[in-house]
């Protein structure tokens, strides 16, 4: 079930109502009945899959629990591989057949592998680093193992983040399962103004920009520089939206019913460097490598050769999460780079930067947002891209710059995209610049109501109502 569906705003409207008018100790179970009719409006039967990984997970937790010495660890890689090699069967099984096809042919062999004719589960991705951070926690010692089944299960089914994250830890999200939520109109007041702002950002913003990307990058041979520069502006806008779109309306929707999801998305396009535009983007994702990845690598404890190459491992392996191609692989890999690049200069950059005076210091850094804004769009460029070969010939048109089409339905089209952005951006310039200056939350109820209504009535004229699905399902 799609969030930009009418019948999700159905789902949503009757679910919200019964778990207020419902009894406290039935609430678990319509929630979770809620979540699997959320999860099997794609594939029923892949229920089945998330049902196993759901079952071996909340064993393994409590007898890591129990357990001492040896049988935890060994507990834990139990758990680890029932998660990662349902993981890799769906996601990465074909991708490693081809490369072996590839070698064999190579020395003149044949591949008799058989490849697998199989859909990836939606939110697949999502739902298992969910899972896996669950016994990790226990195991660690930073969480209890939950008894119940019926609220582990919803810990990882919840239907608000179930496909597309935020990617919750069990501390935050198992004691809110356990609480009753009286009902509360900040929070629904809240909740349903963050959904608000989430729609517009996919509706208006995502799905209007989707209309030239989708026209360019299928094609990359008939496209000159200047149309590959503007499709890649876009996609970077698009995915953005796309993305944080999709996190603002699960956390509203969990606010509606009293729940705190974590921030998945800080305006990362505000960013001033690599490092800060990844403690701005995909929160959840970024802190899970860190905690569960990159510290036990060593962080930065070790010497700076080993550290550059643990981060250049977490973004090889952060490619390879969100697909099983060459195109996601050298995607990490060029942000590998640019965090080392970045952690090389950062010493002299603040030298330099001390240096200044303070319009100097404005001029330099929005520079320098403008630069990792470019750098962050080129890597896009192979995460857009269908396959390598089309991300070359895009970099390759970059170098014959010509007439810029219009695409869509011409103008008017390309008007509505640049009149969506500068009104995402200046929105955001308030909310990063100016956090006392509200809209929505103002002082004033005519400037709120005003506010809403006026977000709404763009939604509903602007908006562009086809159904797309959001870009991150497919991981």
């Amino acid at each position: 079930m799609l969030f930009n569906s009418l019948d999700f705003v159905f789902f949503f409207v009757i679910v919200t109502i019964l778990y207020y008018v419902l009894p406290f100790k039935s609430r678990w179970f319509l929630l979770l009945a809620a979540s699997c009719y959320f999860y099997m409006a794609f594939v029923p039967v892949y229920i089945l899959i998330l049902g196993f990984t759901i079952i071996v997970d909340y064993l393994a937790g409590i007898y890591i629990e129990k357990s001492v010495g040896k049988k935890r660890k060994l507990l834990l890689i139990c758990s680890l591989i029932a998660n990662i090699g349902i993981l890799a069967i769906f996601k990465y099984y074909n991708f490693i057949n081809d490369n072996i096809s590839f070698l064999a042919t190579s020395v003149n062999l044949q591949n008799h592998i058989p490849y697998l004719n199989i859909l990836l589960p939606i939110g697949l991705s999502f739902h298992t680093f969910q899972a896996m951070s669950y016994t990790i926690e226990v195991y660690r010692g930073n969480q209890k193992a939950e008894k119940h089944f019926g609220i582990y299960s919803l810990y990882v089914m919840f239907y608000p983040q179930l496909v597309a994250g935020p990617i919750e830890r069990p501390q935050n999200i198992l004691p809110q399962l356990h609480m009753k939520h009286q009902f509360s109109y900040a929070n629904m007041s809240e909740g349903l103004k963050q959904m608000a702002w989430g729609f517009f950002k996919k509706l208006v913003v995502a799905d209007r920009l989707s209309i030239y990307v989708d026209t360019v990058y299928p094609n990359p041979e008939l496209h000159n520089g200047s149309t590959v520069v503007l499709s890649s502006i876009f996609f970077a806008i698009q995915i953005y939206c796309d993305f944080s779109g999709y996190s603002d309306i699960a956390i509203g929707a969990a606010r509606t019913m009293g729940f705190d999801l974590m921030t998945n998305f800080k305006r990362p396009y505000f960013a001033k460097s690599i490092s800060e535009f990844w403690g701005r983007w995909h929160i959840s994702l970024s802190t899970w490598f860190r905690d569960y990845l990159y510290i036990p690598l060593g962080g930065n404890r070790v010497k700076i050769s080993r550290r550059f190459l643990n981060l250049f491992i977490v973004f090889i392996i952060s490619g390879l999460w969100h697909g099983a191609s060459y195109n996601f692989i050298i995607w990490g890999a060029l942000h590998g780079f640019y965090q080392i690049i970045g952690l090389i200069i950062k010493r002299p950059l603040n030298v330099f930067e001390d240096k200044l005076p303070r319009f100097g210091l404005m001029t330099f850094n929005l520079f320098k947002g403008i630069f990792v804004f470019l750098i962050v769009t080129f890597a896009w460029i192979f995460f857009r891209a269908n396959t390598l070969s089309d991300s070359f010939q895009l970099i390759s048109n970059l170098k014959t710059f010509g007439q810029m089409p219009f695409l869509g339905n011409g103008v008017n089209q390309m008007g509505h995209c640049v009149i969506a952005i500068i009104l995402l951006f200046t929105i955001e310039y308030f909310m990063e610049f100016k956090p006392s200056f509200k809209m929505m939350d103002n002082k004033y109820p005519i400037v709120r109501y005003a506010s809403v209504v006026g977000l709404l009535f763009i939604i509903l004229i602007f908006g562009v109502f086809n159904g797309g699905q959001f870009i991150y399902f497919q991981f």
